[in-house]
């Protein structure tokens, strides 16, 4: 759990019992609820065949192992190739056999460890075989260009607004610091993180009600970063996005708990308590700088934020990458 732009305001004197029973009664009005668990997914294992003519486009995730790309055609992966010689040219000039990033093996699989963007770029295999022991060698230049990409930085932001102690007063910390723990309980099942944006306490005059001490949360809730070397799980499980959705739906039926709870009281209200209808979520879509989303370039990775190409750059976090006829590397940030 992360903290961030705290407004503190000066404590009050320590409180007496009957407050301190006030806060306890405020706190046991949050529920904590059920949860699940997941994990990513790599892509190590899946081959790519290329061709001749257009190159192939692949992306790989961001520090994660490419997939086997394949120093052949579709038309040729069936083919007998006799005393086959496969060299690999890329960005940066001809390929070596192996090093800490790359591999290549006897039969011309290219692979890469841990997809850094600076790997992206134009991939080229010059393939010469013989068909057969009789007949002249043959050559083909097979093509691909590979993108690193990573999954969109998006998150949900939550406003709510709950009913105060004064607001120089330290019950009001003591119960921040209580809803956050139990809203980060709440969704660390879901690999999802809460973090606190902003939080205020001011003096609202309200219709019939006179001046009341309101806190303002505002929150977000993310995906946190899976843990490297876990076990895979079924795609859809492991969506951000459905993950995402699924931690909203708790936070939504978390508050609306408190209203029904408050609803049901006989006693007077807590001193602190939710503020009914006050909930309020927007869905927040960015790119890391370098990457952008584009399905028209990228239609076979519609959502994710590939490293931008030459001619293009995303200097901050935004959804696009922006022309620029002096980028000329993959993964720009400036022009």
């Amino acid at each position: 759990m992360r903290r961030r732009r705290r407004r503190r305001p000066r404590p009050s004197p320590a409180p007496s019992g009957s407050q301190g029973r006030r806060l306890l009664l405020s706190l046991a009005l949050i529920l904590a609820l059920p949860a699940v668990h997941c994990s990513s997914i790599d892509a190590n294992g899946v081959k790519v065949v290329g061709s001749t003519n257009l190159p192939v486009k692949v992306y790989v995730k961001m520090n994660l192992n490419s997939p086997r790309i394949l120093c052949i055609t579709s038309h040729l992966r069936n083919s007998e190739l006799i005393d086959p010689i496969f060299q690999w040219h890329g960005p940066g000039g001809d390929l070596v056999t192996e090093n800490q990033t790359v591999k290549i093996t006897p039969t011309g699989t290219l692979l890469f460890r841990q997809f850094k963007p600076e790997m992206s770029g134009v991939y080229t295999c010059s393939l010469v075989f013989k068909p057969t022991i009789e007949q002249a060698e043959k050559s083909y230049l097979i093509k691909y260009v590979i993108y690193g990409y990573a999954d969109p930085n998006f998150h949900y932001e939550f406003t709510a607004r709950y009913h105060a102690a004064p607001c120089n007063s330290i019950y009001n910390t003591s119960f921040e610091k209580k809803l956050l723990q139990i809203l980060s309980k709440l969704v660390v099942g879901l690999s999802c993180e809460i973090t606190l944006q902003k939080s205020e306490c001011h003096h609202v005059k309200m219709q019939r009600a006179g001046l009341q001490n309101v806190l303002f949360f505002t929150f977000t809730v993310s995906s946190a970063e899976a843990e490297k070397g876990k076990s895979t799980c079924d795609k859809s499980a492991c969506d951000i996005a459905s993950r995402l959705r699924k931690a909203k739906d708790l936070i939504e039926k978390f508050f609306s708990q408190q209203v029904d709870v408050l609803g049901k009281r006989t006693a007077p209200l807590p001193e602190i308590y939710y503020i009914e209808g006050t909930l309020q979520m927007v869905w927040i879509n960015r790119c890391y700088p370098g990457y952008g989303i584009n399905p028209l370039l990228h239609p076979d990775c519609p959502h994710c934020c590939v490293v931008c190409s030459p001619g293009s750059y995303n200097p901050r976090e935004g959804v696009h990458c922006l022309q620029c006829n002096r980028s000329l590397a993959y993964g720009a940030k400036t022009c």
